[in-house]
């Protein structure tokens, strides 16, 4: 076996809707992909939840983190650069750029969200979100949203 080398110039990637998403590779034998996300200002996820957990570290700028409580009231957590985060599978959360720049993180997590990353990318960013694909994509992948109280 060679040690396999992939940069953020050679890596392949898709947009998720604003996000450049470049999949870095996996470690062989586990359940741990790694991924370089771009995050652009005023891009985010909405509130949801999944098996997979994540583990964030914040290469630039400063990501908003939320995580919701069983009544869905939110804790908001800035991450900026330098910082990890590791949110447990099944717990409610979503993320933000509410800054002017940029956010550029280090994500690691399992294949079964690098499939549903696949399954929605595309090789550009796109105009408006198609929601319905996405909702389907969500559901066919074990993702759910969360509605939050008015």
């Amino acid at each position: 076996m060679n040690i396999e080398v992939t940069n953020a110039n050679n890596a392949d990637y898709l947009w998720v809707v604003a996000d450049r998403i470049r999949f870095l590779g996996g470690v062989p034998g586990s359940d741990l992909e790694l991924l370089d996300i771009e995050v652009p200002p005023g891009s985010g996820t909405p509130p949801h939840v999944h098996e997979s957990p994540e583990l964030i570290y914040i290469l630039e700028g400063e990501l908003t983190l939320r995580q919701f409580d069983a009544d869905l009231l939110p804790r908001e957590i800035k991450a900026g650069t330098g910082t990890s985060a590791m949110v447990p599978s099944r717990v409610p959360h979503n993320y933000s750029n509410g800054s002017s720049a940029p956010v550029r993180m280090l994500v690691m997590l399992a294949p079964s969200m690098i499939a549903f990353f696949c399954d929605i990318g595309s090789e550009r960013p796109e105009g408006a979100p198609d929601y319905a694909r996405i909702g389907a994509a969500m559901s066919r992948h074990g993702i759910e949203t969360i509605s939050l109280a008015a």
